[in-house]
């Protein structure tokens, strides 16, 4: 296995023999660099190709199949450059676990240390690698899930801010200015529960809500929703 920069070009150009070959046998592929997903109709197809391109591949090329990483299993369980598909009869393209957790542990690094830094220099900062991650990603076919990506980051940003806030008096005074009733801003400053689960609660919601977040210049990853 060629490893370094030049590895998916010498790859490419020592694998198009097995495109040609994949093609010829009407199979359903696709390739990049040393990753390849062959597409069949059942498992007892799959076994019989994964055999028949271990076999292509020791005999025309002289390469071994790496054990370890291939399997014939459904598309739902396997990624590819990140992407997976949705099970059932109409499969979409989605993002893999894998992928998402990924994301996350970015998202958690990027905000871990916001000491002395406002809620518009973390949205900015955020905001650089999300445009970067939805040029990628944008590609799935689950916008439910990429939603659910934006709702996360606002729910810790939120987390946050109340951590940022400290103290009862001023998490009130806070909640007051940003429009939220006496009563309920009250409640909320006073309550004992933590930043995460109060980041989900009415009062933080209504005060940092998603056009307070636009406001800051906060990037999506969600096709950004009519006001």
């Amino acid at each position: 296995c060629v490893q370094g920069a030049l590895s998916p070009l010498l790859s490419n150009l020592m694998l198009d023999v097995l495109d040609k070959e994949l093609e010829k046998r009407g199979h359903r592929f696709v390739r990049y660099a040393d990753d390849c997903n062959i597409y069949v109709r059942s498992q007892k197809a799959g076994e019989r190709v994964m055999a028949g391109v271990e076999k292509f591949l020791a005999k025309r090329l002289r390469l071994k199949v790496n054990k370890a990483k291939s399997a014939v299993a459904k598309p739902s369980v396997r990624k590819f450059l990140g992407f997976s598909f949705t099970s059932g009869r109409e499969p979409r393209r989605r993002i893999a676990p894998q992928a998402i957790a990924r994301f996350k542990a970015r998202i958690r690094e990027l905000t871990r240390r916001t000491r002395g830094r406002s809620l518009a220099q973390t949205s900015k900062e955020l905001s650089t690698y999300l445009v970067g991650w939805r040029g990628y990603f944008g590609f799935c076919q689950t916008p439910s899930v990429l939603r659910a990506l934006d709702e996360w980051i606002r729910r810790r940003l939120r987390a946050i801010a109340w951590k940022q806030w400290k103290r009862g008096r001023t998490r009130f005074a806070e909640l007051r200015r940003c429009g939220v009733g006496r009563d309920l801003a009250a409640k909320t400053a006073g309550s004992p529960h933590g930043p995460w689960r109060l980041a989900a609660s009415p009062a933080l919601n209504m005060a940092l809500s998603k056009l307070f977040f636009r406001s800051l210049g906060l990037a999506t990853v969600a096709a950004p929703q009519p006001a």
